[in-house]
């Protein structure tokens, strides 16, 4: 199923019979810029002003995503899967969002940022084990994966040693926020390759109204709730930087999905790594941060991965016996898509 082109507009714009790289082009120009605005807002948010409130902050920007949604004409009456299919995907995603913000109360913005573009990795490991989706990658996109998580080592260290923001707590927050990453871009192409007719309104949708009331019970669990409340009360233009953080998301997330729809999680996870380091290189330009040979280094085998995982895989061509074969058992693909219904 994957392989069927499936109608997809991106905000309006057909993705729909233009050719791979136009796609890829305009699903990552939308989130990168929605992606570059989300990571000097949170630099601005947490380091400067100091407050570190990941689970309001994710709470808040949830409702602004819900206005943005119904603002788009979406309605439930649109909805092709039933609410169940979002439940395991909102648990995860809401832990996500809520815990990567969160780390950042322990960590300095680029240390949790190179933490979480290692996602290519176990999101990698994930695929090859999911029912439906168990996919196979070539040898030198492991070889990839690695150079990146490396790359991503060698910068972390250099980072613990030029800013004092860096705890063990924070490093279990994002780890722990990266092993449900990994979860989340494969239970999306999951939903995606199971019923071709979802959209990216609906996903983003149901994953929210779903997640919503799971924040509740940490920001509670926490005192993190009349904290954040009372904190933010005190300076109100901080809501108008989280509502302005969570519009430019919104494109981001929605290209995002685009992306795992077309493309899959695997090369979604390798377009948001390359986010990442650009986000990176900005966030020590503008906040003028020290930028050491260690650091260098670290990049160097950040982009090294990068470039080795754009190399094509070769795939040998079909011969004429394995297409008779392919029309005559056609019953195949139908029990590969029971395997994927089996994960909603």
């Amino acid at each position: 199923m994957k392989g069927e082109e499936q109608a997809m507009s991106l905000f309006g714009i057909s993705l729909t019979g233009r050719p791979k790289w136009q796609q890829l082009l305009m699903c990552s120009s939308g989130f990168f810029f929605g992606y570059l605005v989300n990571g000097v807002c949170e630099e601005y948010v947490y380091n400067r002003l100091q407050f570190s409130y990941g689970w309001y902050f994710t709470f808040v920007q949830g409702f602004v995503y819900l206005a943005l949604i119904h603002l788009q004409g979406f309605t439930t009456t649109q909805m092709v899967n039933p609410w169940k299919t979002y439940v395991k995907l909102s648990t995860v995603l809401m832990g996500s969002h809520g815990l990567t913000k969160g780390s950042l109360a322990f960590l300095n913005y680029p240390a949790q940022l190179m933490f979480k573009s290692t996602k290519v990795l176990p999101v990698m490991v994930m695929g090859a084990f999911i029912p439906g989706l168990r996919r196979k990658y070539p040898a030198h996109e492991y070889i990839s994966a690695v150079l990146l998580v490396a790359g991503l080592i060698l910068f972390t260290l250099a980072d613990a040693q030029t800013s004092p923001n860096f705890s063990v707590i924070g490093v279990v927050m994002v780890s722990t926020a990266l092993v449900m990453d990994s979860f989340v871009g494969n239970l999306q192409e999951a939903i995606f390759t199971m019923n071709p007719e979802t959209t990216q309104m609906e996903m983003l949708f149901c994953s929210t109204v779903v997640g919503l009331p799971l924040l509740i019970l940490p920001m509670l669990l926490t005192g993190e709730l009349f904290k954040a409340w009372n904190s933010c009360n005190k300076h109100l233009y901080v809501y108008a930087v989280l509502v302005f953080e969570a519009m430019a998301t919104f494109i981001g997330q929605v290209s995002v999905l685009s992306l795992v729809a077309i493309f899959g999680a695997a090369t979604t996870a390798l377009v948001t790594t390359a986010r990442k380091a650009v986000t990176l290189l900005l966030s020590y330009i503008m906040f003028t941060k020290p930028l050491t040979e260690q650091h260098s280094t670290g990049l160097l085998l950040i982009s090294m991965g990068i470039l080795l995982k754009l190399i094509p895989e070769y795939k040998e061509p079909v011969s004429s016996k394995q297409k008779q074969k392919q029309q005559q058992y056609p019953l195949e693909d139908a029990v590969k898509d029971d395997e994927v219904s089996s994960l909603v």
